[in-house]
Formats: structure tokens, sequence, C-alpha cells
């Protein structure tokens, strides 16, 4: 291993990173130039606001802090921390080639489902220790206990001081549990320009035994028994190799490639939310006027099943660093989910773990592939997984610090209970990106245009020809705008950082119109109506919730801007006075009084 590298600019001062500067940079994210300085003086910043998550403490009524929330607002949404210091890291390429004598997940078959999924964990400082590590899922390779994934993944601003690489391998196994099949840690102290890496055809490390489930260890030990020349320890093949410097920001460690799409489905839910989709993912872009035609010329008529399809890109980085925004405080238990602290934030913290698992679950039906990072297929595999412009659809999204882009079809009709459906999407985490909703719209003329009121007519607010409903829809992106919102009461970006959310996208989606609005602009309001208005009348409403009775869909919503106003004056509801009374016994006079009708407050307590 080679010593820390620590490159330094003119004035001796540690390389940081520039919010404003533009870096050349080649198709694997590595620096052109070995020094690429960077502007220092946005680096020696102190933090402004601290953003730590701490145990919730019961909002005051007095008029004092009253007035203070009104006025400052609860913690939360766009943080300017800048990135700290850090030195020039490295661009490395890591590729799991396989894995050998895993433990059979299937008693029937002998065999498992086996994926991998990477951490890597850098020793540069982070902006706040709830920032998450990167991360990288592998394909399931389907009934076998020797998978060959040949996966690679290529990682930019790896930081000279080292790094550790944690590799935990699964059977899949939805909807249940995926059973582990074994852990592999690599630690490498320092990195520079000379270090070696670890070449092809790569390293077997052994993987922890114990780190096993106690089914495959079971499994494992029967097939042991049975086969007297197969031994208990599974093993893993990968390789690192150094691809050069990376570009700034240094802080920022970040996924160049593979940009990759993956679409999950989920019948069940499609079934209780009513949403169909072609059986024959080609059958996405065909009209009735393009059926295929079977031997005798009769046309043959799509195949249509239930599914709720979520959908997954992940986009090359850096994702700029003033898409930065936490989770907003607006009631006392919304701290204690996202840190996962006491009775109630360790049940619902699991419960929306869960809910994250049932949209994006990886099955035998989930589709993988890949895309140039950059290009115009990029731009044509986004709109195909939102279907063009077809049928009045809007998506809600989450952009995750890694450029991970996830989006679903729902709209106002889909709710969550406890919190809004961003926090599914982002699978509980305290920072983000960038959240949000969007929709598609198509132009008569390729015009490519990110102007709200171009120079020609939009389908679906006008019926135009040359695409949906009643024609292919062209696949050029020209054709087509993104307009994308900043709609999240989760996560409440600023409106600000709009312009740099458009950059970042018409950077990973060349060819399409980007248009960023803010979610109060009336003129978007207006749009958003017309879309679910070509949704209704083509009979396509989503009624769907997630622990919710079928009755109370029309008053999610409503419910959660009640629950806000009432929790930001410091009431309770009768679920977070019941938990409160578990955990400390002392206040179950309190919680029977809110819960039980009638009981008036003692004297010289505050009413409510």
């Amino acid at each position: 291993m080679s010593a820390p590298i620590s490159s330094t600019n003119g004035d001796g001062q540690t390389n940081g990173h520039s919010h404003d500067e533009t870096a050349t940079q080649n198709g694997n994210g590595v620096s052109q130039e070995q020094t690429n300085g960077a502007n220092p003086q946005q680096n020696g910043h102190e933090h402004h606001h601290d953003h730590a998550i701490k145990r919730p403490t019961r909002i005051g009524t007095g008029l004092k802090d009253r007035v203070h929330q009104i006025t400052k607002g609860p913690p939360g949404g766009f943080d300017p921390t800048p990135l700290p210091d850090a030195p020039q890291g490295y661009t490395i390429r890591f590729i799991f080639h396989g894995a050998s004598n895993l433990a059979p997940g299937d008693f029937v078959t002998a065999s498992s489902d086996p994926f991998l999924h990477a951490t890597l964990k850098g020793t540069q400082p982070k902006r706040h220790k709830e920032d998450p590590d990167l991360t990288h899922r592998t394909k399931t390779i389907r009934k076998t206990t020797e998978p060959e994934w040949e996966d690679e993944w290529i990682v930019a601003n790896v930081p000279p001081t080292g790094f550790t690489l944690k590799c935990r391998m699964y059977d899949e196994d939805f909807p249940d549990h995926d059973d582990r099949l074994g852990n592999v840690t690599v630690k490498v102290p320092s990195i520079g320009p000379d270090w070696k890496g670890i070449p092809a055809p790569g390293r077997v490390y052994e993987a922890k035994k114990r780190m096993m489930s106690k089914r495959a260890y079971l499994a494992k030990a029967i097939t042991s028994v049975v086969t007297h020349n197969i031994h208990m320890t599974p093993l893993l093949r990968l390789s690192m190799e150094l691809l050069g410097p990376s570009d700034p920001p240094y802080a920022q460690m970040y996924t160049v490639g593979p940009t990759t799409w993956v679409k999950h489905f989920s019948p069940l839910i499609g079934r209780i939310a009513g949403v169909k989709v072609n059986a024959n993912a080609e059958d996405d872009a065909r009209v009735d006027e393009d059926q295929q035609v079977d031997q005798d010329g009769n046309k043959k008529s799509k195949t249509q099943k239930y599914d709720f399809q979520a959908n997954e890109m992940q986009l090359q980085g850096p994702v700029p660093p003033k898409l930065y925004h936490r989770f907003v405080e607006f009631r006392p238990i919304i701290a204690s989910i996202y840190s996962s602290a006491g009775l109630r934030g360790t049940i619902l913290n699991k419960a929306l773990h869960s809910q994250h698992r049932r949209i994006y679950n990886f099955n035998a039906s989930t589709e993988y592939g890949d895309f140039d990072a950059c290009s115009s297929e990029a731009s044509e595999q986004f709109l195909k997984l939102v279907h063009f412009d077809e049928g009045g659809r809007t998506f809600t999204y989450v952009l995750t610090l890694d450029g991970m882009f996830r989006f679903t079809e729902t709209g106002k009709e889909f709710g969550i209970d406890m919190l809004s459906k961003h926090t599914m999407h982002s699978d509980v985490e305290t920072y983000i990106a960038c959240s949000g909703e969007f929709f598609i719209r198509r132009l008569k003329k390729p015009l490519a245009s990110d102007d709200v009121h171009p120079h020609t007519k939009t389908h679906p607010q006008e019926d135009i020809p040359g695409g949906p409903p009643k024609e292919h829809p062209p696949h050029d992106p020209a054709y087509y705008q993104l307009i994308i919102d900043n709609d999240s009461g989760t996560y409440r970006p600023d409106k600000s950082t709009l312009p740099y959310l458009k950059e970042f996208l018409e950077r990973n989606f060349p060819g399409l119109g980007i248009i960023t609005m803010h979610w109060e602009d009336q003129e978007l309001q207006d749009m958003k109506e017309n879309q679910r208005n070509v949704k209704k009348n083509e009979g396509r409403m989503i009624n769907m919730v997630m622990n919710r009775s079928q009755s109370s869909i029309s008053s999610a919503e409503s419910e959660l801007d009640d629950r806000e106003e009432s929790w930001q004056q410091g009431h309770k509801s009768k679920r977070e006075a019941a938990y409160e009374a578990l955990e400390d016994p002392h206040k179950v006079k309190d919680a029977v009084k809110s819960i039980v009708p009638g009981l008036k407050s003692e004297r010289g307590e505050s009413s409510k």
C-alpha cells in the first residue's frame, strides 16, 4: 500500500471543492489533470445549522416558543452546510466477479438465488454523520450456489487515507426476508498514484460463516455432511483497479458507473391500486394500429396484467453539492422515526423500511438494464420507464445524494400512514438531494424546449397527432419536456436549488427539455390538474394507500395537514399518547386524558 497523498494548491492549502467550478472529466470520472484546484474559501465555513438528530422533546406552548416556530419554521429542509476540506481522491473500479461454495437457501432445489450488496465507507469527513454511505447491488443469479456476477462499480473521490469495502451476500427470498450467506470486509489503509489494487482475475476472500442466517447455516451443514469434499466457508472473488485521480468536489464520494435502470413489479399492489401494465414490455410503445398479427393475419390482442411499477435509475454523479436537504421535523415524533429512537420511533421506522422493501422489491419478475451515461440512450430509457406522454401520468420522485433516481406513478391518490410518500421512496434517509413530483409533456415539434410556453402545441394539454393516445409515441427525446417540481412536505426542497436540479438532469438526460418549477406556482398547479383530468377521463385513477382502510383514502392528505398543524402546537395523537405512556409510566395519566373523551384538564394546566 502506498502512503496517503494530499494535493495542495498554489497557496499551500489543501484542495477542497468549489460549487461553481466546472471540471473537465472523462467517461470514468477521472481528472485529466493531477492537481485540479478549487476555491478554498468555500470550504472553511462553519456549519450554520446544526441538523444532528436529537431525541424529540415536547414543543413548548408558550407565546415565545410559538412565535419562534412561526418565524423560523420547523428544523429541516435545505441545509447550506458546505462540503468539508478534503485532499484529492481517486477513481476506483470494483469488480465483483463471483462467489462459490455458498449455502443452498432452498432445500428442495439445493440452490440459492444469490446477490451481493456492497457498502463503501471512506475516511474523509462528512457534512453530517447521518449522510449515507455509498452502496451497490448486483443482479440476482437464479438457482445456483456458484454465481458469476462479473459486476463492476466505478466510484470517484475515494480518499487517499483509505476505505472499507463491506460485501454482504444474500439469498433473494421475496416476500420473506433475504437469507444472509456470508460477509467479506476488505480494509485498505491508504491509496496513492502507485497503488496496485487487486488486478484481475481478482483475489479470493473467505466469508465469515458466523454472519450466515440460521437457515442457510443449517442447509450448508447438511450439505457438507452428505458431500464430504465440501467445506463450510463461502468464498468471494473480487478485484480493484485504480483509474486515476478524481475531479472536485474531493469530499464527495460518488458513483460514476455503471448507469443502470431497474423496474420493480408488485402484482398485489397493482390489483389493489387498479393499475394494469402490458405483460410484454414491447407493447408499452405500441398502439392498436401497430399490433402484431398471428400466422392467419389476425391481430394479436395485448395481454395486460395487474402490476404496480417502481423504477430506479442510477445516474452519473456528482450530484451538485447545493442539492442537500434534511427531513423536516414538522411534528415531535418525526426525529425519533428517522433516528429509530424510543418505542414509537423504532416501530414506525421498521414499518417504513418495510413499505420501501414492498414497493422496491427484488424478485423473479424484476427487470434490469444499463445505458450509456449522459446520452440520448439515457433520455430514451427514462421516457420508456415513464411510458412517454401516455395517460396523463404524474410521478413522485426522490433523488438521493449518490444520484439514485427513484420514482413511481402515484400522484395525490397515494397515501402512506403516518408519513408522506417521499419517506417511503427515500427509505427513511435523513438527507437526500431533492424530492417532489414530475410529469411528461409532448411537443408537436422536436424543439427540445425548456420553455414553459413553447411555440408549439403540447400533449396532453391538447390533442395533437403523432403520438398517444392514437399513435405510436416518437422516441426522439427532443419531442418531450420533463416538468419537475419540489412538491414534498417531508424534505421541502428550497426554491433556490431548482437551477442545480435542472443542471444535473440536463447533463444526464441530454436532448430532453427540462423545466423546473416551484410547487407554489399557480401555473404548475393548473398543469397538474389537467394531468389528473386526463387520467380521470381514461379511467386510470389510482386509489391506493398502505396500512389504511379503503374509507380513509380521500382524507389521507388532509389528515396529514391537520396533524401537522396540531402537532406544531404541541398536540399529540391518541396513538402517540399511548406510545409515550408505554415509554414513561409517569405519563399514563396524561395519556388517559387525551384518549378518553370528556376528561377535563386539571386546574392550573394549560388547556389544549
